[in-house]
């Protein structure tokens, strides 16, 4: 069975389970109507829904490998698709980052407002669109549309999502405008990479190629998540789709809009999740919840007190499990805002004000001029840059004299077994070859036997390491 036909079987199947059980609660008589209570909750979610849902349609000038000699700067196009929704009447659309990230031209195709009951495709009109500000960390992007009075999709609160909730998807998968898929909330806060404070919301309703960018809704149309990739072997449907969290999401955009950056907050600990053999280590009153490891000098946390050994029990009144969730509590936060620690000092609960500072990025003027036509490596799916003296000034730790640094991983479609690439990385050698720049580095890559693992050594944070990357 094809990919689209498995998402519509798929779809299909899980409103039959959900009318059939809603209906073995209902008297004989009132069976029917169960079921058609749910299908016109869908059906009016759709409505008002679809007309804020955009297709995105791109143009890049990428370099024409293979066919460029002697430094000539002999360019093709590449076209792609995804799709965006509306969240302000004004014209402004939020999608992920990959889906413009490195387009010349941006062209948005808007609904029509159907003029009657026609079972065939709505009508479209096109426009252009610019780019307000594109966020790696988060896969998020705002482009604008110069037109006024568009129908919006209001953002919900993602803190309320539950699994088990229903969803829908909507997007233009395989270039199919407005398409509409039904699932539940499988996971509502899934961490795709250790210890990064992106998490997502995991979702079974049907994601393909092209929805990226669409939104992810409750039964009450309000936006709960973007849709932003999905994990499979077969590059089709598996039940594996993951979307950005609305609050992620609202913080991210209104950074974009109003700076065209985020400004990312930080208050400068470290925390750990609290184990029963720590706990019993350190002599701490409880065995779960979170410790601050480290309190780093000159920060916010420094100035407003906090010690290493305190406990956190609450972040604005949240109760804190893990670091983790202190991590993502943090990072929804703005500049400038301050946020209330209770913690556990030496037995005694203790209530700490701290200010949120703006979280230093040290490689930020070498990736904001990383030029995608130059600077990416394909094969790996990374924009870098040879090391020279100022890159190495804006790293924390440099043993090695010679490499490439990583300065944005968030096109990566090949991670090793251990991890990902990431920013702040010199790429050393690859297999046993040495590399010196980009050149050296594209020259290894396309030497590397079809098919085959191959490894990169690398320095991260003043420390050698080998990641080995499989090739299926």
């Amino acid at each position: 069975m094809r990919s689209a036909e498995r998402a519509r079987a798929g779809a299909l199947a899980i409103a039959a389970l959900l009318a059939a059980a809603t209906a073995s609660a209902q008297p004989a008589g009132r069976r029917a109507a169960a079921g058609d209570d749910l299908s016109a909750v869908l059906e009016a979610t759709t409505r008002a829904v679809g007309p804020a849902v955009v297709e995105i349609h791109t143009t890049a000038f990428v370099p024409a490998d293979g066919r460029a000699g002697h430094g000539s700067d002999l360019v093709t196009t590449a076209r792609g698709a995804g799709s965006g929704v509306v969240v302000d009447a004004d014209g402004y659309i939020v999608t992920n980052a990959h889906v413009v990230r490195g387009a010349q031209r941006l062209r948005v195709d808007l609904p029509v407002p159907a003029r009657g009951r026609s079972i065939l495709a709505a009508r479209t009109r096109s426009l252009p669109a610019e780019v307000v500000g594109i966020d790696l960390e988060t896969d998020l992007a705002v482009i604008k549309v110069a037109a006024s009075g568009l129908p919006v999709v209001r953002m919900g609160d993602s803190d309320e999502l539950r699994a088990g909730q229903l969803v829908l998807a909507f997007g233009s998968p395989l270039g199919l405008q407005n398409s509409v898929s039904l699932g539940v909330v499988s996971a509502v806060a899934r961490q795709l990479e250790p210890d990064a404070p992106m998490i997502y919301i995991q979702t079974d309703a049907p994601i393909n190629a092209g929805s990226s960018g669409g939104p992810l809704v409750d039964l009450e149309g309000r936006l709960v998540g973007l849709n932003t990739l999905m994990l499979s072997r077969t590059g089709g449907y598996e039940g594996l789709g993951f979307a950005a969290p609305s609050n992620i999401v609202r913080t991210v955009y209104e950074h974009l809009r109003a700076h065209g950056r985020v400004r990312r907050g930080d208050i400068g600990v470290r925390a750990q999740t609290i184990t029963p053999a720590l706990a019993e280590g350190l002599g701490l009153a409880g065995d779960a919840g979170v410790v601050l490891a480290d309190v780093l000098p000159r920060t916010s946390a420094d100035v407003a007190g906090l010690r290493p050994g305190d406990l956190v029990l609450a972040l604005d009144g949240k109760p804190m499990e893990n670091s983790r969730q202190l991590q993502v509590g943090l990072y929804r936060r703005f500049v400038g805002d301050v946020v209330t620690l209770a913690l556990l000092r030496d037995g005694q609960p203790v209530s700490v004000p701290v200010a949120v500072a703006e979280r230093p990025d040290p490689l930020a003027p070498v990736s904001a001029s990383a030029d995608p036509r130059r600077n990416r490596v394909d094969m790996l799916g990374i924009l870098a840059v040879a090391l020279d003296p100022a890159v190495a000034r804006l790293l924390p730790a440099v043993r090695i004299g010679r490499g490439v640094v990583v300065v944005s991983s968030a096109g990566a479609d090949l991670d090793a077994v251990d991890g990902p690439l990431l920013p702040g990385d010199v790429i050393c050698a690859v297999n046993r070859t040495p590399v010196a720049d980009l050149m050296d580095l594209r020259q290894a890559l396309a030497s590397l036997p079809p098919g085959r693992p191959f490894v990169l050594q690398i320095e991260r944070q003043g420390e050698r390491a080998f990641l080995t990357f499989g090739r299926d």
